[in-house]
């Protein structure tokens, strides 16, 4: 499972003209399932994620997490956007291939199970519609972008 973790001021997806999913600060994050992904790789990225000591403490440094903001009570939130795109494999020729992304209905199963793990933990989550053309809008802030791979965990 792969995922792009973008701090942001402000983020909101639309389908179709209606916003589905808005936050406010905190993060952007991409999520591509991989063929032979497991409940185990969402659970390990939502922990990574919601635990990276990405925002600015008290001195300006990036020294707290998103988990750490909302304990002391600061807004938070991410917004989970689907994008199988994120598996392409661009070696070969000018049209990428998609061949190792998970098929429909496995990957929405772990990309809810993703969102939950992270409600779970106390972090609000919005989210844009599974499988559904969206436009991504984001402000953001740094740019701090972090990439991530369950199947790189060594």
């Amino acid at each position: 499972m792969r995922a792009v973790a973008q701090r942001v001021l402000s983020a909101s997806v639309s389908v179709d003209g209606r916003v589905c999913g808005k936050v406010g600060e905190g993060l952007l994050v991409y999520l591509g399932v991989e063929r032979g992904d497991k409940n185990e790789d969402a659970a390990w990225l939502a922990e990574k994620i919601i635990n990276l000591r990405i925002f600015a403490d008290d001195e300006g440094k990036m020294n707290c997490s998103l988990l750490d903001m909302i304990k002391a009570g600061q807004d938070g939130a991410i917004l989970a956007i689907s994008q199988f795109t994120l598996l392409a494999d661009a070696r070969k020729g000018r049209r990428p291939s998609y061949a190792n992304a998970e098929e429909g209905e496995p990957a929405r199963q772990l990309y809810e199970h993703f969102t939950e793990k992270i409600r779970g933990e106390g972090v609000p989550c919005e989210e844009g519609v599974f499988q559904a053309h969206m436009k991504v809008e984001s402000v953001n802030d740094g740019p701090v972008t972090i990439l991530l791979d369950s199947r790189k965990l060594f």
